[in-house]
């Protein structure tokens, strides 16, 4: 008897290794690897000074004749929003290449820099800039929210290289811009009257004014400068937790920071590890989210409940896995950290159940693909389609492939095969197939639009 539970024990592991080894993820490539060496300081007026400097390497397999990059600060001007009442001010100071000066044009969010020696591949090339500006009182995530400065893609950023800079055009309907997983050495010098709140884990709640920060294998970095916020404080497991609050009661804080843990707990056990060593939530702004950071709106003259902020809260978190480490193009492929997270949050939220709850939309949306370019949505459609289909048809493949814990078994190995690798709508066609042992396309057809999905 012992010898024949062996066997079948012994059979299992042989199957799941075999699984394993069977598949092989692929990746979209980067093509560009980038470290920021990054000062920002702020005057007591609100003036922003920032000296970037930017080693980037070629991992493509194409010489370079321009850099492109996004500035998405020079969205906010006059020039480009003139209908903002209190648009930012942007003044470039130099731009230079291998620190020497260099022509270069700037047209919206986008600097154009034609090189005088190409970059081949293998080969880096060192981007400078130093310029100065002022924050919008009502833009979209980089803006001035009454005393309080959130500077969301601040410095020039650079994008992805596949057949050529993947740089598309701005727009605040979904983000636009998409980078790859880099490096940071970032120097901050503030007011002391303000908290600093940053992608690191190492800002402080009582730190001096100037502070220098290492932050790396990230998308992004976030800085929040906070008026006398509220702070509360909790831990997860080794994670520091902090919640802060621009107004709201001490008793709905409290709520948001036991919602914020029991969620972080939550993904950390069926995904996986969370990378850093503190988490931060910001009552403020829009709903978004950064590595280490989440902004998830305030109750503040907005018609919104304490549970839908704690919903945002829930979302967010969620996309420090899908965004932060699993990373896609959120200009073509946005359902995949928007309808992963969303997926993710509505787990969470039905820890009884085993059977994920499923709303049919095809009768409620005009029949178009969750995984469309961002400008091929009418203004403010795109959301139905990206975070609702798509969670919604996920629900519906896992009920019909063994409910919740098939999908929280699936969640667990899709993040540890994808882990700082791009993803894209054929690749997670082709593994979900793969793990479900899906044999055709039907269950994705009316929803998503495949090019080229192969059985393994």
């Amino acid at each position: 008897m012992k010898k024949t539970m062996f066997l079948c024990v012994l059979s299992i592991f042989l199957l799941i290794g075999c699984s394993e080894v069977a598949f092989n993820p692929n990746e979209e490539p980067a093509g560009s690897q980038s470290n920021y060496d990054m000062k920002l300081s702020m005057d007591n007026n609100g003036l922003f000074s920032a000296d970037v400097s930017i080693d980037i390497l070629n991992v493509s397999n194409e010489k370079w004749d321009e850099l492109k990059l996004y500035f998405i600060p020079n969205m906010f001007t006059s020039e480009n929003s003139p209908y903002l009442n209190t648009p930012s001010k942007v003044e470039i100071e130099s731009v230079k290449i291998e620190n020497q000066d260099a022509s270069y044009s700037l047209e919206k969010d986008t600097i154009n820099i034609p090189l005088k020696t190409s970059v081949s591949p293998n080969e880096s090339v060192s981007f400078q800039m130093k310029y100065h500006f002022t924050l919008p009182t009502d833009g979209v995530r980089f803006e001035k929210i009454d005393s309080n400065y959130h500077l969301a893609q601040w410095y020039p950023m650079v994008p992805t290289y596949q057949k050529g800079w993947n740089k598309q055009d701005y727009t605040s309907e979904g983000e636009s811009y998409h980078t790859t997983f880099s490096n940071f050495n970032l120097t901050v010098d503030i007011p002391k009257e303000y908290t600093l709140v940053t992608t690191s884990d190492e800002d402080r709640l009582l730190s001096v004014s100037n502070n220098t920060f290492r932050i790396e294998k990230v998308k992004e970095i976030f800085v929040a400068l906070l008026k006398d916020p509220q702070v509360i404080q909790k831990k997860s497991d080794n994670v520091n937790i902090r919640v802060f609050g621009t107004g709201e009661s001490e008793e709905f804080l409290d709520e948001v920071s036991e919602t914020a843990v029991e969620s972080f707990h939550y993904f950390e056990n069926i995904i996986g590890p969370y990378p850093h060593k503190q988490l931060d939530i910001i009552l403020d702004g829009l709903g978004m989210e950064y590595p280490g950071v989440v902004t998830a709106g305030s109750l503040k003259g907005r018609s919104v409940t304490n549970e839908r902020i704690k919903e945002m809260v829930i979302h967010e978190i969620a996309h420090q896995w899908f965004y932060g480490m699993v990373s896609n193009d959120p200009y073509t492929d946005g359902w995949l950290d928007e309808g992963f997270a969303e997926f993710a949050t509505s787990l969470f939220l039905m820890p009884n159940e085993k059977e994920l709850g499923y709303i049919d939309l095809s009768n409620k949306l005009e029949p178009l693909p969750s995984n469309l370019p961002l400008h091929k949505y009418l203004n403010g459609t795109q959301s139905n389609y990206i975070y609702g289909q798509s969670r919604s048809n996920l629900a519906k493949i896992f009920n019909q492939h063994g409910g919740k814990q098939t999908a929280e078994d699936f969640l667990s190995r899709y993040f540890t095969l994808y882990k700082y690798k791009e993803v894209d709508t054929e690749e997670f066609v082709r593994f979900m197939k793969f793990y479900l042992e899906i044999k055709d396309d039907s269950l994705f057809e009316s929803w998503l639009a495949l090019e080229n999905t192969k059985n393994e």
